[in-house]
């Protein structure tokens, strides 16, 4: 690795988003100031594999560490750089690109290469769910229920996702919930409870429009039970960012979160989802991501 120039790799998943990515390393050969940086290149092959490359390159002499994929790939790459000196870039190739989006980071795959070259790093907050990190968006009830569908399901894109969610709703039902936010306590039914870090889920899909990667706090988003009448109000709001002034939606702040279920059931970290039990505990780790953005 060269000793003048910035040390950075590429943690490449070829499959994300459904999108191929063996012309990248050229297009990044084309678009990365090589003046400054000297890359290099390691795709994954398989679920878990971002993971052990970002944990064995912190180690190393890398300056920056490129997740290049969707959610569930930065989500990988970011958790192993948690409290790290080295800086996380993203180039976005999932299929909602929450964090990327709510960082400004264009999803043009030249335009975040570009980007590389003149980007600030900041630090932004991580969450902690039952010890497992998450930095855009962790959930339960319908939308953790959706992900873990839809994890099995074939066909992937916005399209296959949003048709299965006509499909799933229909049936859903909503659960008890009782939450305990900075021991202050709580008893709902929900349809959904999101745990937001930033403000949308991804595709400019707002849950929580007032949220911020940097002011120490999470959101706890309770979609309270609706009827499939009500559903497509729900849905504009969401799309025009006016969640937090919804009748159908509770958004409490808070930095040490407890809930409590009547049994385990499915939630997501990052969209990726995974079946955990009745109890949860969610923290927030303030300013503890190196994180370049726009």
């Amino acid at each position: 690795m060269s000793q003048n120039k910035s040390n950075i790799l590429f943690i490449i998943n070829p499959i994300s988003g459904g999108k191929k990515k063996s012309d990248l390393p050229a297009l990044i050969d084309q678009f990365l100031d090589k003046e400054k940086y000297a890359p290099i290149y390691a795709f994954t092959e398989y679920v878990g594999h971002a993971s052990e490359l970002a944990e064995e390159a912190e180690k190393k002499n890398y300056d920056m560490i490129v997740a290049v994929g969707g959610d569930g790939t930065i989500n990988e790459v970011a958790s192993k750089l948690v409290h790290s000196d080295k800086t996380l870039a993203i180039i976005p190739f999932g299929s909602g690109n929450g964090l990327a989006r709510f960082l400004n980071i264009p999803l043009s795959a030249k335009k975040a290469i570009a980007l590389i070259n003149t980007g600030k790093p900041q630090l932004i907050d991580t969450a902690e769910l039952n010890g497992r990190k998450f930095f855009n968006m962790a959930g339960m009830g319908f939308d953790a229920h959706l992900s873990s569908v839809f994890a099995g399901n074939k066909k992937r894109g916005l399209k296959s996702y949003v048709e299965l969610g006509f499909k799933e709703i229909t049936t859903y039902k909503a659960q008890p919930y009782h939450i305990e936010i900075d021991g202050k306590e709580y008893d709902n039914a929900a349809f959904a409870i999101s745990i937001a870090n930033s403000s949308q889920y991804g595709n400019n899909v707002y849950i929580s429009p007032k949220s911020s990667l940097t002011d120490g706090y999470l959101d706890v988003c309770i979609i309270h039970p609706i009827s499939l009448v009500k559903l497509p109000i729900l849905a504009f709001q969401m799309i025009a960012g006016k969640t937090h002034q919804s009748s159908l939606v509770k958004i409490i702040r808070g930095k040490h979160i407890k809930i409590k279920r009547s049994a385990a059931d499915a939630v997501h970290l990052d969209g990726e989802p995974l079946k955990l039990g009745e109890e949860l505990e969610i923290k927030i780790i303030p300013a503890s991501l190196k994180i370049l953005s726009n």
